[in-house]
């Protein structure tokens, strides 16, 4: 039977099919998702890990101890699990393991455009790369059967475009697997230097038979493709959703081959397909691996030389490169205002950011919903780097300009505090640092869409369980001044963070109020202006909330927009804001 599936959820459906007992992962758009559909299957044991890192070592666990396991993340997020799996990949598993990361060509929701393909050669791990939501459920499926086969975790990567668009999938019954016997080896499963030595030899004959096997029967299973048009001048390499882009830009002018396995790469299936066409393009999206694998060959190839490392292809781009012309598509004739992206209505990161703004701080931002408030007309980050960086990063600025302490502060939400932001703490008490750390706690991880975290006391099965006591935590590492501010009251939250400012040690406030959007938070009504009091001061615009705007010189709310959070009505001196 075919479904519509989005790309993620034929993931999901895969690990169903596939058998898979564990799933442990860390939200991040573009592969959130996957973990979440997963959850919905009784027969999968699903769960939200405080980190990548943890996530990827949870899977390894359960892959020693013999059942099919699985972790995703995004691309950043691999960065982090990058530990384990390197040795991962030494040890080997026992049942199947599957790690999924899914790139964000283009940078929709993320800080960097790193082509994770890079790690699969790195910890030469297979990697496969479906192009569409049925290829999704069939490679994860297959994914298994490799895993268990060559004795290895295996990668699949998706992007963006991939992950979140729907196409038909064939699914089809579940395969109940049972659990592996676990044999005790520590010479497989030890990873110190004598042990690892030897294992590093069955790295590299696994790689070496993997080889065979995509010049082979990777054909034979469909993961990689040849597709031969008759009278065709130009051949394409290509893989993901650059194969759809392709096809469908340039047709039969071209014929194709299609990697589906992008680690490791075919060497004579490339070989002997370039040799039937004038023309060799290898088009990827983000960097040159294919194309430097085929010139490494000899394959004369064209690829970066008219195709972008930036970014995201189109079918327009494709033909326009290679064919010299331009794609038709359909297209509307209106003029789409931009829409820049804005912290919600009723947010309570606006009131904190404002009342930081006021005290002309320096701060040292992280990875959240609250990254929003380096926009204007807030303005408020000064820098971000990455999850949990904003603790420690300052720590840094501090010890390099001390005379500047007393005005910095890091930003941090509860989610990303657990990722890795204790670990910053920590460091920033050991090392007597008088680091103001502020953890926006909104009760959620709410940039990738509302999934719960170690400290909100729900699993992701929906299940009550032991929530992390952020005030605890604090105090546990070494840090002896611990305030507690709800960011709607501006005058509450302006004498914690003062407070903060002027103590001699490291100290952390925590703003606390649940995010607005939340189904279980109750709203005051939508408030309105008086006109007749409203003195057209713009001073409520300062805090940029998208229910207000200015209307005939005067303000105005959008009642379908306003929860009634005040936090206008406190920054107005002439009473113009209502119940």
């Amino acid at each position: 039977m075919k479904k519509l599936l989005l790309g993620n959820e034929a993931v999901a459906r895969g690990l169903y099919e596939a058998g898979v007992t564990v799933v442990s992962s860390y939200p991040g758009t573009p592969s959130t998702e996957v973990t979440e559909e997963a959850a919905k299957y009784d027969e999968i044991k699903a769960e939200w890990a405080p980190n990548e890192k943890v996530a990827c070592e949870v899977a390894a666990g359960a892959a020693i101890a013999g059942a099919r396991s699985f972790c995703a993340m995004k691309h950043v997020g691999m960065n982090v699990a990058a530990d384990p799996m390197f040795t991962a990949s030494y040890t080997g598993v026992n049942g199947g393991m599957v790690i999924f990361v899914a790139d964000d060509p283009g940078m929709h929701s993320s800080q960097n455009e790193q082509d994770s393909r890079h790690y699969a050669k790195a910890a030469k791990l297979m990697m496969l790369e479906p192009a569409d939501s049925d290829e999704c459920l069939k490679f994860t499926k297959l994914a298994y059967e490799l895993s268990e086969r060559f004795d290895t975790p295996v990668i699949i990567r998706s992007t963006t475009r991939v992950a979140h668009s729907r196409s038909l999938a064939e699914i089809g019954d579940r395969e109940e697997v049972k659990l592996r016997e676990y044999v005790k080896k520590p010479g497989k499963n030890v990873m110190m230097p004598a042990m690892a030595r030897g294992r590093h030899v069955v790295v590299e004959e696994r790689v070496l038979a993997q080889k065979i096997y995509v010049e082979t029967e990777a054909l034979v299973d469909g993961i990689n493709k040849i597709e031969k048009n008759d009278g065709a001048k130009i051949g394409v390499i290509c893989n993901g959703i650059s194969y759809l882009y392709a096809k469908e830009a340039l047709g039969e002018k071209a014929s194709y081959v299609k990697l589906g396995c992008t680690y490791p790469l075919p060497e004579k299936l490339l070989i002997d397909f370039a040799k039937d066409y004038e023309k060799v393009y290898v088009i990827e999206e983000l960097d040159d691996v294919v194309e430097a694998h085929c010139k490494a060959l000899g394959i004369k190839v064209i690829g970066k030389e008219i195709f972008s490392l930036l970014g995201e292809y189109s079918q327009a781009t494709i033909r326009k490169a290679v064919l010299g012309e331009e794609f038709e598509s359909l297209s509307a004739d209106v003029n789409v205002p931009a829409r820049p992206p804005v912290l919600c209505a009723g947010c309570p990161h606006r009131g904190l950011y404002y009342v930081l703004k006021k005290l002309n701080v320096f701060v040292s931002g992280d990875i959240g919903c609250y990254t929003l408030g380096a926009l204007k007309p807030l303005g408020m980050l000064d820098t971000c780097i990455c999850m949990g960086a904003s603790i420690s990063s300052l720590h840094g600025k501090n010890k390099a300009d001390p005379a500047s302490q007393s005005k910095n502060v890091a930003v941090i939400g509860d989610s990303t505090f657990i990722h890795s932001g204790i670990n910053s703490l920590i460091n920033v008490a050991y090392n007597q640092s008088n680091t103001v750390s502020i953890i926006l706690d909104n009760s959620i991880t709410g940039m990738t869409g509302h999934q719960q975290n170690p400290s909100t006391g729900i699993t992701l099965k929906g299940d009550a369980t032991a929530a992390v006591s952020l005030e605890k935590v604090c105090e546990a590492v070494g840090i002896n001044k611990v305030l507690v501010c709800d960011p709607n009251d501006l005058v509450a939250t302006e004498k914690a963070i003062r407070e903060a400012l002027e103590y001699d040690g490291s100290s952390v406030v925590i703003s606390r109020r649940p995010c607005a959007l939340l189904k279980t938070v109750k709203h005051n009504g939508a408030r309105k202006v008086n006109a007749e009091k409203c003195r057209s001061c713009k001073m409520c615009m300062k805090i940029g909330c998208p229910a207000i705007s200015m209307v005939d010189g005067k303000a105005k709310i959008d009642f379908t927009q306003c929860v009634g959070c005040d936090v206008c009505k406190q920054l107005c001196k002439f009473d113009a804001f209502e119940d």
